[in-house]
Protein backbone atom coordinates (compact mmCIF):
# COMPACT_ATOMS: atom_id res chain seq x y z
CA UNK A 1 0.00 0.00 0.00
CA UNK A 2 2.59 2.44 0.75
CA UNK A 3 4.70 1.32 -2.57
CA UNK A 4 1.44 2.38 -4.18
CA UNK A 5 0.81 5.85 -2.71
CA UNK A 6 5.07 6.49 -3.38
CA UNK A 7 4.29 6.01 -6.94
CA UNK A 8 1.34 7.87 -6.95
CA UNK A 9 2.94 10.19 -5.30
CA UNK A 10 5.88 10.47 -7.13
CA UNK A 11 3.10 10.43 -10.38
CA UNK A 12 1.88 13.56 -8.99
CA UNK A 13 4.88 15.31 -8.45
CA UNK A 14 5.59 14.49 -11.70
CA UNK A 15 2.83 16.05 -13.01
CA UNK A 16 2.42 19.35 -11.20
CA UNK A 17 5.67 20.06 -12.59
CA UNK A 18 4.91 19.84 -15.75
CA UNK A 19 1.50 22.02 -15.07
CA UNK A 20 3.15 24.26 -12.53
CA UNK A 21 2.88 27.47 -14.98
CA UNK A 22 1.95 27.18 -18.97
CA UNK A 23 2.98 30.93 -19.42
CA UNK A 24 6.82 29.69 -18.71
CA UNK A 25 8.56 27.74 -21.02
CA UNK A 26 8.92 24.30 -19.07
CA UNK A 27 11.53 21.37 -20.12
CA UNK A 28 9.83 18.39 -20.23
CA UNK A 29 11.23 15.67 -17.18
CA UNK A 30 13.48 13.31 -19.09
CA UNK A 31 13.45 9.96 -17.20
CA UNK A 32 14.90 6.56 -18.37
CA UNK A 33 15.10 2.61 -17.21
CA UNK A 34 17.66 0.37 -16.84
CA UNK A 35 17.32 -3.62 -15.55
CA UNK A 36 20.03 -3.83 -12.93
CA UNK A 37 20.34 -7.46 -13.02
CA UNK A 38 21.01 -7.56 -16.78
CA UNK A 39 23.47 -5.32 -16.24
CA UNK A 40 25.34 -6.48 -13.07
CA UNK A 41 25.26 -10.21 -14.76
CA UNK A 42 26.62 -8.97 -18.07
CA UNK A 43 28.93 -6.61 -17.18
CA UNK A 44 32.40 -6.65 -18.02
CA UNK A 45 34.13 -8.65 -15.20
CA UNK A 46 31.16 -10.27 -13.73
CA UNK A 47 31.81 -13.46 -15.33
CA UNK A 48 35.07 -13.79 -13.72
CA UNK A 49 34.32 -12.67 -10.23
CA UNK A 50 31.84 -15.15 -10.43
CA UNK A 51 33.78 -17.89 -11.49
CA UNK A 52 36.74 -16.70 -8.76
CA UNK A 53 33.93 -16.75 -6.03
CA UNK A 54 32.67 -20.10 -7.15
CA UNK A 55 36.02 -21.23 -7.27
CA UNK A 56 37.09 -19.93 -4.07
CA UNK A 57 33.73 -20.96 -2.26
CA UNK A 58 34.70 -24.71 -3.75
CA UNK A 59 37.80 -24.63 -1.72
CA UNK A 60 36.21 -23.07 1.45
CA UNK A 61 33.33 -25.73 0.95
CA UNK A 62 36.06 -28.67 1.06
CA UNK A 63 37.97 -27.93 4.29
CA UNK A 64 34.22 -27.51 6.10
CA UNK A 65 33.57 -31.09 4.50
CA UNK A 66 36.73 -32.21 6.23
CA UNK A 67 36.08 -31.11 9.70
CA UNK A 68 32.04 -32.41 9.46
CA UNK A 69 33.86 -36.01 8.43
CA UNK A 70 35.92 -36.35 11.15
CA UNK A 71 33.01 -34.87 13.38
CA UNK A 72 30.85 -37.94 12.02
CA UNK A 73 33.68 -39.96 12.77
CA UNK A 74 33.96 -39.20 16.07
CA UNK A 75 30.47 -39.36 17.03
CA UNK A 76 30.35 -42.85 15.11
CA UNK A 77 33.29 -44.15 17.00
CA UNK A 78 32.12 -42.79 20.57
CA UNK A 79 28.38 -44.34 20.32
CA UNK A 80 29.89 -47.61 19.07
CA UNK A 81 32.55 -47.52 21.70
CA UNK A 82 30.25 -45.85 24.59
CA UNK A 83 28.89 -49.17 26.50
CA UNK A 84 32.78 -50.21 27.61
CA UNK A 85 34.15 -46.88 28.40
CA UNK A 86 34.51 -45.86 31.84
CA UNK A 87 32.59 -42.47 33.27
CA UNK A 88 35.69 -40.79 32.96
CA UNK A 89 36.81 -41.81 29.08
CA UNK A 90 32.81 -41.44 28.43
CA UNK A 91 33.35 -37.76 29.89
CA UNK A 92 36.30 -37.05 28.31
CA UNK A 93 35.43 -38.36 24.68
CA UNK A 94 32.09 -36.26 25.08
CA UNK A 95 34.77 -32.97 25.96
CA UNK A 96 36.61 -33.69 22.94
CA UNK A 97 33.59 -34.00 20.66
CA UNK A 98 32.32 -30.52 22.26
CA UNK A 99 35.46 -28.95 21.70
CA UNK A 100 36.06 -29.70 17.88
CA UNK A 101 32.31 -29.09 17.48
CA UNK A 102 33.24 -25.34 18.63
CA UNK A 103 36.19 -25.08 16.59
CA UNK A 104 33.77 -26.32 13.32
CA UNK A 105 31.32 -23.69 14.16
CA UNK A 106 34.29 -21.14 14.40
CA UNK A 107 35.98 -22.37 11.46
CA UNK A 108 32.40 -22.27 9.76
CA UNK A 109 31.97 -18.65 10.26
CA UNK A 110 35.50 -17.65 9.98
CA UNK A 111 35.05 -18.80 6.18
CA UNK A 112 31.76 -17.66 5.79
CA UNK A 113 32.96 -13.79 6.95
CA UNK A 114 36.24 -14.39 3.93
CA UNK A 115 33.64 -15.40 1.34
CA UNK A 116 31.50 -12.02 2.43
CA UNK A 117 34.72 -9.90 2.35
CA UNK A 118 36.12 -11.96 -0.93
CA UNK A 119 32.67 -10.78 -2.38
CA UNK A 120 32.59 -7.40 -1.90
CA UNK A 121 36.71 -7.22 -2.64
CA UNK A 122 35.72 -8.48 -6.46
CA UNK A 123 32.11 -7.17 -6.49
CA UNK A 124 32.44 -3.34 -5.68
CA UNK A 125 34.55 -2.72 -8.08
CA UNK A 126 31.90 -3.46 -11.06
CA UNK A 127 29.32 -1.85 -8.92
CA UNK A 128 31.49 1.35 -8.83
CA UNK A 129 31.53 1.47 -12.67
CA UNK A 130 28.39 0.64 -13.17
CA UNK A 131 27.09 4.07 -10.82
CA UNK A 132 30.03 6.05 -12.19
CA UNK A 133 28.81 5.30 -15.65
CA UNK A 134 25.29 5.65 -14.81
CA UNK A 135 25.95 9.28 -13.34
CA UNK A 136 27.50 10.00 -17.16
CA UNK A 137 25.00 8.44 -19.13
CA UNK A 138 22.31 10.21 -16.38
CA UNK A 139 24.28 13.92 -17.04
CA UNK A 140 24.87 13.53 -20.76
CA UNK A 141 21.54 12.40 -21.99
CA UNK A 142 19.73 14.62 -19.69
CA UNK A 143 17.84 12.50 -17.39
CA UNK A 144 16.24 13.58 -14.55
CA UNK A 145 16.05 9.91 -12.79
CA UNK A 146 16.97 6.81 -13.90
CA UNK A 147 14.84 3.88 -12.48
CA UNK A 148 15.61 0.19 -11.67
CA UNK A 149 13.02 -1.90 -13.49
CA UNK A 150 14.23 -4.98 -11.89
CA UNK A 151 12.89 -3.45 -8.51
CA UNK A 152 9.25 -3.33 -7.46
CA UNK A 153 8.85 0.45 -8.36
CA UNK A 154 8.28 0.69 -12.19
CA UNK A 155 5.15 -1.13 -12.57
CA UNK A 156 4.78 -0.13 -16.55
CA UNK A 157 7.14 1.91 -18.67
CA UNK A 158 7.63 2.37 -22.34
CA UNK A 159 10.44 0.27 -23.82
CA UNK A 160 12.01 3.35 -25.40
CA UNK A 161 13.14 4.42 -22.54
CA UNK A 162 15.53 1.53 -21.46
CA UNK A 163 18.95 2.27 -21.70
CA UNK A 164 20.14 -0.90 -20.23
CA UNK A 165 22.02 -2.10 -23.59
CA UNK A 166 23.53 1.52 -23.69
CA UNK A 167 24.35 1.25 -20.55
CA UNK A 168 25.86 -2.03 -21.06
CA UNK A 169 27.96 -0.83 -24.01
CA UNK A 170 29.34 1.87 -22.18
CA UNK A 171 30.88 -0.62 -19.44
CA UNK A 172 32.41 -2.75 -22.39
CA UNK A 173 33.40 0.03 -24.33
CA UNK A 174 35.34 1.57 -21.14
CA UNK A 175 37.06 -1.52 -20.34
Amino acid sequence: MKRLFSVGGLLALVLMAGGVSTAHAQTPVKIAFINSQKIIAEAPGSTEAQQTLQRESAQYRTQVDSMEKELQTLQNNFESQQATMSAAVKQQRQQEMQTKYTAYQQRVQQLEQTAQQRQSQLVEPIMKRIRDTLEVMRKEGGYAMIFDAATAGVVAADSTLDITTQVLARLRAAR
